[in-house]
Formats: structure tokens, C-alpha cells, sequence
């Protein structure tokens, strides 16, 4: 007995094709054809920032849009993980969730059931620069949002009981990712190579906050002269004044600031070098190896060459096109994804590229991370893909503006670094001037001398790493011995 097969509905589709059009016609038809040549760039228009400063200092920020019925209220206080002490690390961020577990009149449910009813959300969080505040709501609920708002962050309890479990959860959350290698590799370059703590807590930083800690960095850091307001939607500069006045106008100003400068120290000159030192974390056992390469860049975000560094990172490592995904991941297999990023500061910003890959193929991974940051320097890149790459960020610039939330963050990023909101409207402009010469200029004076910190089981690849770098000293730290807290990292 013969077995009997069942064309599907596609295969009989795909048959009547090939006796309609011949073998030859449906072959062409599958082929791929050549994607289209991208189109001129689009702009973007958004309405002028409008600003009044209440008498406490508060300075009050609008855009109004009437598309839809919809506002996002952000708090902005110009501070955050960068004003908490090294062995307090943690503490800005746990303030900031502290918010919304209680205030003298409301618990963390009540807080939570009152925005439920308003149908709107409320979020907390900071970041090394700043600590944010934000709700969502109807246009029509604004005054009753703005209640809420002003509670938690004028009055807020400190319940022990919330802190305790707080800690707890962000304790637990901690200690498991401090297992992954790519989550631990960037807690080591905050330290090693950014002169930073990690900003979201050490075990021992986070065990030894007390509620007298949060209370104080927030009587200190939460003020009104330190804190801007922003309104995104359906609401106009008087209402949104005439409801900041209402819910913060008794909040109180610093009768001077309390935020020192921070100055990054620059080094007038660079190795030529990509690598200067490498770090291994040996984690036995692990699954994967985190492969990155890191360095601090002494360029301003308010310097004119953001852009070309944002470019730059574009083409390096910023989306699914990006040379280190093309080369890592699409021609070789050897990644589920590889990218790059700048994490900006007041002066300086924090480069770092970033992959997972096997143990096995950790030390060639990190030889192709080291070829693309060269092929910055001594390379053009062929209009045919600065263009597209431009065209990722200028739409996705122009698609995060189409939301209220992501309107008022674009804001929040201005003013914590003291950039005027008219930015806003020449970002697209600014981001499709940037030339191949500016990015090589960029690449050659700021991307050497840095660090390659690889995280993972080290027998697996220490034979390859040693062959690939053979004039490279490999300084290697146990896992089981690391200490964040010291400047030897090792306990």
C-alpha cells in the first residue's frame, strides 16, 4: 500500500503558477529584487516649547497638541544617581520608587486605585542624571492627576515596612543578574572604565540604605527651583500654570544649589591603539560570553559634535543594519544581536560596544569588534549607507514624538542637560548635515584606548584570547572574588 500525500493549499497555488507562467517565469518572479533607494528625508515640525516660571522657581513647560484628548504630566528633578555617594549606590533610584508606596494620606494601594479610577497611569524612576515623575491621563482629569502628583512626591511616607520589602525585591532582582555576563559586564565598566558607580545598587550599597537616607536625598535633591514640569497634549500654558500652581505652588525652593558639577577629566590625547586594556570576569559555567569594548568620551551632549557622534553609533552599532549586527550576527551566526550605544552625561558620555556570544567564539568576536571601530577611523562610508542610517534615527526621533510620553521625555533630556527646546525642531536637520568626514574625525579623535571586558567561562577561551592578542596583558578576576566597591575590584 502506497502512502498517500495531500497537496496544501500553497503547493497547488505554487503549481497552477508554474503551469501559467513556465518554470523560468517563476523563478525570477522568487528571486529578491533590489530594495528601492531610500527617500529624501522628511521633516518634522513641533510646537514651540512654552514656559512660565511659578515664584517658587518651578518652571512650568508646555506643548500643546489637541490631536488627542490625552496628557502626559512629567516631573523632572534635576537630579539623580550621580548626587548619591558610591557606597550609598541605589539610592536615587529607590527615592524615586519610594514615591509611589505611600504618602501621609494615601497608601501604595489608594495611589494605585486613584490613578486606576482616572484611567491613567503613574511611573516612577531615575536614571544618573535625573529623577522623573510621570502620568497619563484624559485631558479632563489633569486637575485630579495633579493631586495625586504633587502627593507622593511633596508628602510621601517612607513607609519601613515598603522600604524593607523594596529592597528585598530589588536585592533579589540584583543578585540574579549579577549571574548574566552581559548585565555583569556592565557593572564592571562602570567602575574599571567609567570612574562611576553602578547606579542601580551593589548588594552591600542597597543592604546598607536606611529610611534616613532616602528622606534626606529627598529634602535635599527634590525642590522646586531644582525641577521642571512638563505638560505634552490636549492642554494650554494657562491651565497647565494655573494647575501647577495649585497642587505645587507651596513646594519649597533650595535656598541654594545643592548640585555640584561634575567635571569629566578629559585626557588631551588618545593611544592609537583601539584596546588599551583587557578584563576578563571569569565566570565558570556560564552559558554565554559578554563581549564589549568601553570608554569614556569627553564630549558634552550640548557639543556640537552629538551629532556626529550619534551618527556614528548609527552606523556602528545602532539597530538590525548596523555593521557590528551585519558582521556578528548575519554573516557569521555568532550572536543573537550586537550594538553599540553613548550613555550621555553632563560632560562626557559613556561609549560602549556590546554582544553575547558562545564561550567558544568569545576572543573572535571581540577581534571583529576591534576591526569596525578601526574601520571608523580609516574608512569613508559610502553614501549608500550613511543615508539609511541617518534615516534610522531621524524616524525614530520623529515616531517618539508622535506620543505624548515620548514628547515630554525628548523634553526631560533637554533640560537635564541645559539644551534649548528649540533643539527639538532642528534635530532632524542637524542629524542629515553630519558628513563621513565628521564621523571619522569624531572615530579617530575620541574611539582609542579603551577597555575590552569580556565576561565569561575563561578555560573555554583563554587559549584563543592569548593566540588573537598575543602582545595584550589579560588581567582576569573570579567572579566569586569581585568587589564593586573597591578600586582593585577584587575583595
Amino acid at each position: 500500500m502506497t502512502d498517500r500525500v495531500t497537496a496544501s493549499p500553497y503547493h497547488l497555488g505554487f503549481l497552477i503558477l508554474t503551469l501559467c507562467l513556465g518554470v523560468s517565469a517563476v523563478n525570477t518572479f522568487a528571486q529578491t529584487e533590489t530594495p528601492p533607494d531610500p527617500s529624501a528625508p522628511k521633516s518634522v515640525t513641533i510646537p514651540a516649547v512654552k514656559e512660565k516660571k511659578l515664584a517658587n522657581g518651578l518652571k512650568v513647560a508646555v506643548v500643546e497638541r489637541k490631536a488627542s484628548p490625552i496628557v502626559t504630566i512629567q516631573l523632572l528633578v534635576k537630579s539623580g544617581a550621580a548626587d548619591e555617594a558610591a557606597d550609598k549606590a541605589g539610592l536615587a533610584n529607590l527615592t524615586a520608587s519610594m514615591l509611589t508606596k505611600g504618602t501621609k494620606t494615601r497608601s501604595a494601594t489608594q495611589i494605585a486605585e486613584d490613578m486606576e479610577f482616572l484611567g491613567g497611569s503613574l511611573d516612577t524612576g531615575a536614571g544618573w542624571n535625573n529623577s522623573v515623575v510621570t502620568a497619563t491621563v484624559l485631558s479632563d482629569k489633569v486637575d485630579q492627576a495633579m493631586a495625586i502628583l504633587s502627593d507622593v512626591v511633596l508628602n510621601p511616607a517612607f513607609d519601613q515596612k515598603e522600604l524593607d520589602l523594596l529592597k528585598s525585591q530589588t536585592l533579589d532582582g540584583l543578585t540574579y543578574n549579577l549571574k548574566q555576563p552581559g548585565f555583569l559586564a556592565n557593572y564592571v565598566a562602570s567602575k574599571y572604565s567609567f570612574d562611576e558607580h553602578p547606579a542601580g545598587g551593589t548588594p552591600a550599597s542597597l543592604a546598607s540604605i536606611t529610611r534616613d537616607d532616602v528622606a534626606a536625598f529627598h529634602d535635599k535633591f527634590y525642590k522646586s527651583n531644582m525641577a521642571v514640569l512638563i505638560f505634552t497634549g490636549d492642554i494650554s500654558l494657562e491651565r497647565a500654570a494655573a494647575a501647577s500652581e495649585k497642587a505645587f505652588g507651596s513646594w519649597k525652593a533650595s535656598p541654594a544649589s545643592t548640585r555640584a558639577e561634575r567635571v569629566g577629566s578629559s585626557s588631551t590625547e588618545k593611544d592609537k591603539d583601539i584596546v588599551k586594556r583587557m578584563l576578563v570576569i571569569d565566570l565558570p559555567n556560564s552559558g554565554q560570553a559578554s563581549v564589549n569594548y568601553v570608554e569614556p568620551v569627553f564630549v558634552a551632549r550640548s557639543s556640537k559634535d552629538y551629532y556626529p557622534a550619534n551618527v556614528l553609533n548609527s552606523v556602528l552599532g545602532g539597530g538590525y543594519s548596523s555593521r557590528l549586527n551585519l558582521e556578528i550576527r548575519i554573516k557569521r551566526g555568532l550572536s543573537y544581536g550586537a550594538g553599540s550605544g553613548f550613555a550621555w552625561r553632563q560632560n562626557q558620555a559613556n561609549f560602549a560596544t556590546r554582544t553575547q556570544t558562545k564561550n567558544e567564539s568569545a576572543a573572535e568576536v571581540a577581534s571583529l569588534v576591534i576591526d569596525e571601530l578601526k574601520k571608523l577611523r580609516d574608512t569613508s562610508v559610502a553614501s549608500n549607507e550613511l543615508v539609511p542610517r541617518k534615516s534610522v534615527l531621524t524616524g525614530n526621533f520623529g515616531r517618539n514624538l508622535e506620543t505624548t510620553n515620548g514628547l515630554a521625555g525628548a523634553i526631560s533630556d533637554l533640560y537635564s542637560f541645559g539644551i534649548p527646546t528649540a533643539e527639538l525642531n532642528s534635530y532632524m536637520t542637524s542629524t542629515n548635515a553630519v558628513t563621513d568626514a565628521q564621523i571619522r574625525d569624531f572615530a579617530e579623535a575620541n574611539l582609542a584606548g579603551g577597555d575590552m571586558i569580556i565576561v565569561g567561562d575563561y578555560s573555554v577561551f583563554k587559549d584563543d584570547l592569548a593566540k588573537r592578542f598575543p602582545d595584550m596583558k589579560i588581567e582576569v578576576i573570579k567572579a566569586d572574588a569581585l568587589d564593586l566597591s573597591k578600586d582593585s575590584l577584587q575583595k
